[in-house]
Order: C-alpha cells, then sequence, then structure tokens
C-alpha cells in the first residue's frame, strides 16, 4: 500500500480516540481487526472527503464475491464435473461464501446434479462457529457499527499473536451462520501447526506455497481425501485457495523453525464475553455460563 503512496498506521494507533483508548488501557495491546475497524469507521466519520468500506462479513461482500463460485463452476463445466463437497477458510466469510453461494442456488433450486456438502474451516484460535455463541453483536470493537446476528466470541475479541491472518475476526458473514445453524453447513478448526504442516505438504506436491488462511481449508481437505483412500469412495473435492503465501515468510519462518504452538482459544474467555454482551444488551438470547 505504501508503494502505491497510502499511509499506513498499526492499529490500535494514536491517531483515533479509540486507538488511544485502546492503548491507555493495554500500551501492548497487539490489536484486532475489531478494533481496526473502529479506527477506520472513527475516522471515516470525522473526515468528509473520507470513505469506508468493509472487505468481508456484509451480505452485499458476499454478493459481489460470488464472481468467485461462478467462474469455478465455469472451469468445473471444462472437465464435466461437479463437486461433492467444498471447503474454504472463515475469517469474516466472505471469500468461502463466494465460492459456495452460486452451488447452494444450484442446489436449492433443484438444478445441482449431486447433493453437495458445504463446509467452513477456521482457526481453534478464533473459533467463533465451533465454539463462538450464535447471537446479534457488533461488527467492530468500539460498536459504531449495526449489530449483525452471527456466531462471535465477542466484539471485544483480542486475538493471540497466532498466523491465521484473515481468519482473526471474532464474528461472521450472518447469511454463512444462519445456514450453519440450520445444518446447511459444517464446519471444522485446526490450530496453526495443523494448518501449517498441511501447507507445507501442499507446497512440496502442488508447488504452490499457500498462505496461512486456506491452510487451514487444505488441511480439511487432506483429512477428507485421506479418509476417502481409507474407504474406498470417491469423491470430487472443491477447495478455494484464497491468497498465496509469499506475504507470510515471517509465518513459514516461524513454522520451519519451530516456533509455532498449536493454540485453542479458551472456552471460559468466550463465555466471559458473552456475559459482558449480555451486560450491554439485557435482551440478547445469550446464555453464558
Amino acid at each position: 500500500m505504501e508503494t502505491w503512496g497510502a499511509d499506513v498506521y498499526p492499529s490500535p494507533s494514536d491517531r483515533t480516540d479509540f486507538g488511544k483508548k485502546v492503548l491507555a488501557e493495554d500500551p501492548e495491546n497487539p490489536g484486532s481487526l475489531g478494533i481496526a475497524i473502529s479506527e477506520a469507521a472513527e475516522d471515516a466519520s470525522k473526515h468528509d472527503d473520507a470513505k469506508y468500506t468493509l472487505g468481508s462479513v456484509l451480505n452485499h461482500v458476499l454478493l459481489h464475491q460470488t464472481v468467485i463460485g461462478l467462474e469455478t463452476k465455469k472451469q468445473l463445466e471444462l472437465v464435466d464435473e461437479y463437486p461433492d463437497a467444498m471447503y474454504g477458510c472463515v475469517g469474516g466469510g466472505s471469500s468461502f461464501s463466494g465460492l459456495y453461494w452460486p452451488f447452494y442456488r444450484d442446489t436449492v433450486s433443484g438444478k445441482a446434479p449431486k447433493d453437495v456438502e458445504f463446509t467452513a474451516v477456521e482457526s481453534t484460535a478464533v473459533p467463533k462457529v465451533t465454539r463462538g455463541y450464535y447471537t446479534y453483536d457488533h461488527f467492530d470493537a468500539a460498536r459504531m457499527t449495526p449489530m449483525g446476528k452471527m456466531h462471535t466470541v465477542g466484539h471485544m475479541f483480542v486475538p493471540a499473536p497466532i498466523h491465521a491472518g484473515g481468519l482473526r475476526y471474532h464474528g461472521m458473514a450472518p447469511t454463512l451462520c444462519l445456514l450453519k445453524e440450520e445444518g446447511v453447513i459444517k464446519s471444522r478448526a485446526y490450530n496453526q501447526v495443523q494448518t501449517f504442516e498441511a501447507a507445507a505438504m501442499f507446497a512440496k506436491t502442488e508447488g504452490i506455497l499457500p498462505a496461512p488462511e486456506p491452510a487451514h481449508a487444505i488441511k480439511a481437505v487432506v483429512d477428507e481425501a485421506l479418509r476417502c483412500k481409507k474407504t474406498g469412495e470417491e469423491k470430487t473435492i472443491l477447495f478455494l485457495l484464497c491468497g498465496h503465501g509469499l506475504m507470510d515468510m515471517q509465518a513459514y519462518d516461524d513454522y520451519l523453525g519451530g516456533k509455532l504452538r498449536p493454540y485453542e482459544y479458551p472456552e471460559e474467555k468466550v463465555e466471559e464475553s458473552m456475559r459482558k454482551l449480555k451486560k450491554l444488551y439485557p435482551w440478547l438470547d445469550v446464555e453464558a455460563e
């Protein structure tokens, strides 16, 4: 971004009121996507010449991303194939939703030639689908944004210093979450060591170095392929490689140097966040222990 003339400020910063508040409470705060969104929204609200747009999570963004799935359908038609199973990593949920929505449309309209299994894969460090609550929450830490009903570990979530890139977000796209609640979407979670093991295998066999985010989906695909190999089941498996790892050399260096540790976000922290959320909004259907 700086190469093309942008000024980039790491969040939390001292350039916004909310950033200053976060740093005053915790000078060593590592930041989160929720905090960064709050700072960006605050900055845009105070400057007439600034605009802010969210790149994931919101339903209209998912609709824009369906170009991914539409192109994928065309590619599969060229080889006369249709997926039995689809996998994608989920942070906000836009890339995976962009992939599966056109195929889900085939399913509900009766046009799909076979049943398709959709699986969203997340990090155990940010387990909003596998451990979070399905309730209304804000999309940012400062509560400047409206609320949406989604799987969440709480808008005040600050991630551990793990290599999961865009997956380090507290919530999820409302439409994806609704379909998960209705049983249309399945979910899995893996830690960063498991995902980098799969990423390294993929790089050695395919010659492509994947980003940490899609490496989660790769791990799920490897597991499913090995399961099919054991059972003798034939499946066409489709997954989304939504980023290369050339921007993630430090992550690979840490993995190869044995510095990465498996990490799971504690259940008690999720419960604590939900209690705080319930205190803010007593009407919420949150029953945290």
